[in-house]
């Protein structure tokens, strides 16, 4: 998954927070992701910040009053120095006056670190709480999402912005925040400081800063195209680990593992090359910002000791005046690499309002004006029903009138709209025109809750989640008994390998299921339709992945669960629909044949060139 946004980097030795050599986001000139429109996405994340208003007025008072005591600090260790060195050319050095000094400071550190601690500490509440916020509004948001859009985004893309994106806001409001805060208070409070003590020192170190600028950019510039290499080289070196691993078994079953190993090493050098110059070019960033400091040094130095000289300024106040130095280029420093943070930031929050604003299906009836379907029969009709993907029209005038009871197969070659139609069916897609009706009630009357409860899938893809076997089964009907679990088990002839597995019915599946075979997947997936109980059944080709014996108990199983309700199959394999009420021939968006197995064969139409096709010899053998 890729991980935008997220360019916050540990400081230096001893130094704050985002100090040390600048990486691909660092500094200034440095590319980072930008917001498309950055003031209207920074109002909107201002938005959720309102109930926090009274907390983050004392974050910032915190954080003002906590670098206004460090700020005062270096002064009155300059009076220390003046103190002694005077003391020393007097004769006596006053040590009263210095163990206050001293004791004053101790106090002001001490403050200091106090107001630090409740600005993090109330900072930190106050971004996990907008960030609460955000995060139940993206996974709300994605509950009323239709399916159109889940298929126009891959899973990588949705995580994305559910995860990472919101994630980059959370630390940013936690940390960049509060820094660029105490940023901007320590570079005026140190100007104006430095001002109090010599207004000819502080344009001496003004002049130092375009060099300082130029360097920044001149550097930030080379080095952009070797990270934006770097990170193109990492993406593609972990797209090739994730492929190696996921096909693992094929790369040993082919002996291409040679040929696998010779890739990696091919990207990693070009990985190895374009970090070793990056990092080279970056890191020579704080040497020469030292160089250009050490210089504003040297000039301070020599011009306060010619101050010195004339007694027009005090030894001490030399020695404040260079540590007022050292703190001005700090928050340079930490504002331009909190600058592109921020800019991150927003571009992250673009991404999430984007999901937010996605459009949402239809809204369900209100609670008291939805239809119920107290005792569902499962007589289904589809009236004169149009739909299409985008602008394409799939479906024109559909008609399909199912009885109760009746098993309806559906068939087609790919793209026929088999699964247009049960997705249609069960409003994954609402439909363009023409109605369908369940019992006589049109389905947009239903909520859509109690639509889809009266439903059970079995697809041919399984989808098991990372928990034990009896959760699993268990997912097919809220509240379900032990016994519950283990008669639908048995009834989809699964209960016998679950008990040969060491831990039973408590086998913890993982992410991918893939500690079970894709038969034994699929046995599950049947155990939990069975659990459910539905009025209606939906199956796509649900034994395509079990053996033959296998296969023919679960079709005496199937055959049990669908006396009396009403079932959809989409078959594949038309010799295992034979049996079929209905079969429903779709080609194009349309059904262009009806009728029983016999009758259509004996039509010699479509389905009849289907059916033969599958025992036609190959013609070059």
């Amino acid at each position: 998954m890729s991980d935008k946004g997220q360019h916050r980097r540990p400081g230096g030795p001893g130094g704050p927070p985002g100090f040390g050599p600048p990486g691909p986001m660092g500094a200034l000139g440095v590319q980072v992701q930008k917001a498309k429109d950055f003031k209207g996405t920074l109002r909107r994340l201002l938005a959720y910040l309102k109930p926090e208003r009274s907390r983050l007025i004392i974050v910032i008072g915190m954080a003002v009053l906590s670098t206004l005591f460090s700020i005062l600090s270096p002064k009155l260790m300059g009076n220390a120095t003046t103190e002694i060195f005077e003391g020393l050319m007097g004769g006596g050095i006053n040590f009263q006056t210095i163990g206050q000094i001293v004791g004053l400071l101790i106090g002001l550190y001490v403050i200091s670190s106090l107001f630090a601690y409740v600005q993090q500490y109330v900072m930190a509440g106050v971004a996990q709480r907008t960030v609460y916020g955000l995060r139940n509004d993206v996974n709300e948001k994605l509950a009323r999402l239709p399916l159109a859009y889940y298929d126009s985004k891959t899973h990588g893309e949705i995580l994305s912005r559910t995860v990472n994106d919101v994630d980059n806001i959370s630390n940013t409001l936690q940390q960049s925040l509060t820094q660029l805060i105490t940023a901007l208070v320590t570079l005026i409070g140190v100007v104006i400081m430095m001002l109090t003590i010599s207004p000819l020192l502080t344009l001496i170190l003004l002049c130092t800063l375009p060099l300082s600028f130029f360097v920044i950019k001149a550097i930030a510039s080379r080095s952009q195209g070797y990270f934006k290499s770097q990170q193109s080289e990492l993406g593609e070196l972990n797209g090739h680990v994730e492929e190696m691993y996921t096909g693992h078994k094929i790369i040993k079953a082919f002996g291409r593992e040679r040929k696998s190993v010779a890739a990696f090493d091919a990207i990693n050098e070009r990985l190895y090359h374009s970090s070793r110059k990056a990092q080279f070019i970056s890191g020579i960033m704080m040497p020469l910002m030292s160089f250009i400091s050490n210089i504003g040094y040297v000039l301070i130095s020599v011009v306060g000791g010619i101050l010195v000289t004339r007694q027009a300024i005090k030894i001490g106040d030399i020695q404040a005046f260079i540590q007022y130095a050292r703190q001005f280029s700090m928050p340079l420093t930490q504002t331009a690499q909190i600058a592109n943070i921020i800019q991150s930031t927003i571009a992250s929050a673009e991404r999430v309002f984007e999901l937010l604003d996605e459009r949402e299906e239809t809204a369900d009836p209100n609670e008291g004006a939805a239809a119920r379907l107290a005792s569902p029969r499962g007589d289904v009709r589809f009236e004169h029903v149009r739909f299409g993907y985008k602008e394409e029209a799939l479906i024109s005038d559909l008609n399909i009138d199912v009885a109760q009871g009746q098993m309806v197969a559906i068939v087609g070659p790919t793209g026929a709209g088999k699964t247009t139609l049960v997705n249609l069916l069960m409003r994954f897609y609402d439909i363009q025109g023409g109605s369908i009706t369940i019992d006589g009630v049109n389905i947009t009357d239903l909520r859509r809750g109690d639509l889809r409860r009266l439903f059970g899938m079995v697809l041919q893809d399984t989808w098991l989640f990372n928990g034990t076997i009896r959760d699993n089964i268990a997912y097919g009907r809220e509240g379900a008994s032990e016994d519950d679990v283990i008669r639908a088990a048995q009834a989809a002839h699964a209960d016998h390998f679950i008990r040969t597995l060491p831990d039973g019915y408590d086998t913890l599946l993982n992410e991918e299921a893939s500690n079970i075979s894709q038969g034994q997947k699929q046995l599950l997936t049947i155990a939990r339709a069975i659990l459910a109980d539905p009025s209606i059944l939906i199956l796509d080709e649900a034994t395509s992945s079990v053996d033959t014996r296998t296969e023919a108990l679960i079709q005496q199983a199937m055959a049990r669960l669908m006396e009396g309700r009403t079932s959809f199959v989409i078959a594949h394999r038309l010799s295992t629909i034979k049996d079929a009420d209905m079969i429903l021939v779709m080609n194009h968006g349309d059904v262009i044949e009806k009728g029983s197995h016999e009758q259509l064969l004996a039509r010699g139409g479509f389905y009849a060139e289907l059916y033969n096709s599958q025992f036609a010899e190959d013609p070059v053998a």
